[in-house]
């Protein structure tokens, strides 16, 4: 009797996060560090493992080293399973031909005998760039209860930026009658979260169908779906009511980590009856000097801080010398902020170095942008990087 899978998960993590300009330059939008100690892949992965979900397919495409690295066999997320687990899915040459992927129903496609190697009866299909926490089971569960051939999670958003979305306009039990992608006048604002469940039969066909077409962008929200909903296949709402970001710019990103702060921040990274699992680095105890003020901020460990941080987040090994303000900011590993430095309402990759007397953004960086400063990159003694500003160089001054 073949072994089999109730439930495998297909994670798209090949996007390569343009919005995010300096940050993904070198890294897959996934790999992006997240609220000091994660990135943002943990989510949907430690979403997977506490739904009870062991087998996640992560499919990857631009720049998938340090995401690759990172995932390793997936023993953080206690997905080191010798049937199902954690396995990373690049294209790859076949006997007819090789292609990247050509769209997220593509993707999907090209790896159907990873899938059907668990013989499953429903495959998961889920974004790698959401900040949020979900019980996939939970949707499951609602997917067979209305025995649904797709399941689309959809979460209610303000009208005015409904265009942005896929939108479903559903009945009242529920059922999808009409899916539109990206609509300029939305008939209703529940939005598609980019997260399916699929009767795996079905979703196979489809696929199948899908690739035969050449007239399709291989997309599941311009063809599959729509292909589907044309069909009469029975089509479902799940909605979500808890905190759910999509991290695809940088005010946006800026946003979800600073809603990890506060006494009862907008979203909770330490709820131990959900927890977010993360590979951490290796790293001794912070050190906090005598001269050090801290407030309203989350502090890695291995960080040095004898400046002043105010209502931001700094990852492993960040130091902060005396006399250094930051504030408002992310602040990735093994950064060093030296005496003088300012840096505000800014966004820091990791191993940036900003000299003595320096100035990186604006106290009004709502209204001016938020900085970025791309890898690895040094900020000149005294010099002033302005608000809204993107490095992915060494800057010296005009």
């Amino acid at each position: 009797m073949q072994r089999k899978k109730e439930c495998v998960a297909m994670l798209l993590a090949g996007g390569q996060g343009s919005r995010l300009y300096a940050l993904t330059n070198n890294i897959a939008k996934p790999a992006v560090a997240f609220g000091a100690k994660y990135r943002i892949i943990d989510f949907p992965l430690s979403n997977c493992i506490n739904s009870g979900i062991d087998t996640v397919g992560v499919l990857t495409q631009y720049q998938p080293l340090e995401l690759n690295e990172y995932i390793g066999n997936g023993q953080p997320w206690d997905l080191d399973r010798a049937f199902g687990g954690v396995h990373i899915l690049s294209p790859y040459q076949g006997k007819k031909k090789s292609s990247w992927y050509e769209g997220t129903a593509n993707a999907i496609y090209q790896n159907m005998s990873f899938m059907k190697m668990y013989n499953p009866e429903y495959i998961l299909v889920l974004s790698g760039d959401h900040i949020y926490k979900m019980d996939y089971s939970e949707m499951l569960k609602a997917h067979k209860e209305t025995g649904a051939d797709c399941t689309i999670a959809a979460i209610e958003v303000p009208i005015k930026e409904a265009s942005r979305f896929g939108i479903l306009n559903t009945n009242p039990d529920g059922s999808i009658y009409e899916f539109e992608e990206k609509p300029k006048q939305p008939k209703s604002n529940l939005a598609s979260m980019g997260i399916y469940i699929f009767t795996a039969s079905k979703l196979f066909r489809y696929l199948e169908e899908d690739d035969a077409n050449p007239e399709s962008s291989k997309d599941f929200g311009k063809d599959v779906l729509p292909a589907m909903l044309n069909a009469g296949e029975r089509m479902f709402s799940y909605r979500f009511k808890g905190y759910w970001k999509d991290v695809g710019t940088i005010s946006s990103l800026w946003e979800s980590n600073m809603d990890l702060l506060g006494d009862e921040p907008a979203f909770d990274v330490g709820d131990p009856a959900w927890k977010i699992h993360s590979r951490n680095p290796l790293a001794p105890p912070e050190y906090i000097g005598e001269t050090a003020k801290i407030d309203n901020s989350m502090i890695a460990l291995g960080c040095e801080i004898e400046g002043t941080v105010e209502h931001s987040l700094l990852a492993s090994n960040v130091v902060v010398e005396e006399g250094a303000l930051v504030k408002d900011s992310v602040i990735m590993a093994g950064s060093v902020i030296k005496k003088g430095a300012k840096v505000v309402y800014s966004i820091l990759d990791e191993n940036v170095v900003v000299e003595e007397n320096a100035t990186v953004g604006e106290e009004s960086g709502k209204s001016s942008g938020i900085a970025v400063l791309g890898r690895a990159i040094t900020i000149g003694e005294g010099v002033t990087v302005e608000g809204g500003k993107i490095l992915d160089k060494d800057y010296k001054g005009e």
